[in-house]
């Protein structure tokens, strides 16, 4: 039986793909072995998808939650995991220990159990602490691409063509949302630079996610005619129709991170969190900030009415976009 690596990442879409070079590290270093993610529903089975892990399991499954309480997983798939692991990697908080403890108990032969939060890792990019946890380096944070698998472009590219999408003119995907509303550029900040894309060729296409309608009305109120909407769209099919695009404009967002690993053109629009610890980072990258942020804490933040550190420049953001897609390097501006 194959020997195995066993992963637990219990946080959202956003942080999981944070930590992807971190697994494509370990995968380089134990080439023989299956990989088994727990992690979030959508955001694990795109990644076993990807052929990035083997198998996945629900973080919220009791053969997950389990562990946490000290006991084995529930099921004896899970249990067999771990007899045959060489390695448990958990990127959780643990200050009892119970989690570390019970991985040894059921079998896993080397166990590391840390937060990329912790304040002791010394390295400032999340990528890059979640691979100081496992012992990778820096510069694997730059490792290949997630490859999106064909019949997800293909399902991707059907999904384009019942909008009417046409393929004449490249195509210029733009997030105005993103988790949360104050670390969005006001309309008056995007639209010149749709305006200006649509009048360089590209045919914009607007992305709605679950927690975007109310930015996305507050933009589309401003435009004379409404680019196509995509909404409604499973990870598996945004990342289908991303591998698609010819360019992607958002914010600091899980699916910024999403469009950077799949190594589509992206411009990330950053405010109030902090470019040099959240920034995406793929082959073809621009960060765009150009005022620090003066809050001290999110909840001022949150009560900032002014914002300026997302008073950004359109014909910055528009330069950016041009060079990123022309040029296909990876600048960064601030």
């Amino acid at each position: 039986m194959l020997r195995t690596v066993f992963i637990l990442h219990p946080g959202g879409f956003g942080d999981l793909l944070l930590a992807v070079p971190a697994i494509q590290s370990l995968r380089e270093r134990f080439p023989s072995r299956q990989f088994l993610l727990c992690g979030q529903d959508e955001s694990a089975e795109f990644l076993a998808d990807c052929g990035l892990v083997d198998r996945w399991l629900s973080v919220q499954s009791t053969a997950c939650t389990a562990l946490f309480g000290g006991a084995a997983p529930d099921e004896p798939s899970g249990r067999d995991w771990l007899r045959r692991c060489d390695l448990a990697v958990a990127w959780t908080h643990d200050d009892a220990g119970t989690l570390a403890a019970t991985l040894e108990e059921y079998g896993a032969e080397a166990v590391v159990v840390e937060s990329p939060f912790a304040p002791k890792l010394s390295r400032v990019h999340q990528s890059e602490r979640f691979l100081e946890i496992v012992g990778g380096q820096a510069d694997q944070v730059w490792n290949t691409p997630l490859t999106v698998p064909t019949a997800v472009r293909e399902q991707a590219e059907a999904f384009l063509t019942k909008l009417g999408v046409s393929r004449q003119r490249p195509l210029a995907m733009i997030h105005p949302g993103s988790g949360s509303p104050h670390k969005c550029v006001a309309p008056a900040v995007l639209l010149p630079v749709v305006e200006g894309l649509e009048s360089e060729g590209f045919e914009p296409l607007l992305l709605d996610g679950p927690a975007d309608h109310e930015m996305v009305q507050r933009f589309l109120v401003h435009m004379a005619r409404h680019p196509i909407l995509l909404n409604g769209l499973s990870i598996r099919l945004l990342a289908g129709v991303l591998s698609h695009v010819d360019l992607f404009l958002g914010h600091d967002s899980g699916v910024t991170h999403l469009a950077a690993l799949l190594g589509t053109p992206t411009v990330a629009l950053f405010g109030p969190t902090e470019s040099e610890r959240w920034a995406p980072r793929g082959r073809a990258v621009a960060v765009i900030r150009e005022r620090p942020c003066r809050c001290a804490s999110w909840d001022a933040v949150r009560n900032c009415i002014e914002k300026p550190c997302l008073e950004l420049s359109p014909p910055v953001i528009l330069a950016a976009c041009r060079t990123i897609h022309t040029l296909g390097v990876n600048p960064r501006i601030s």
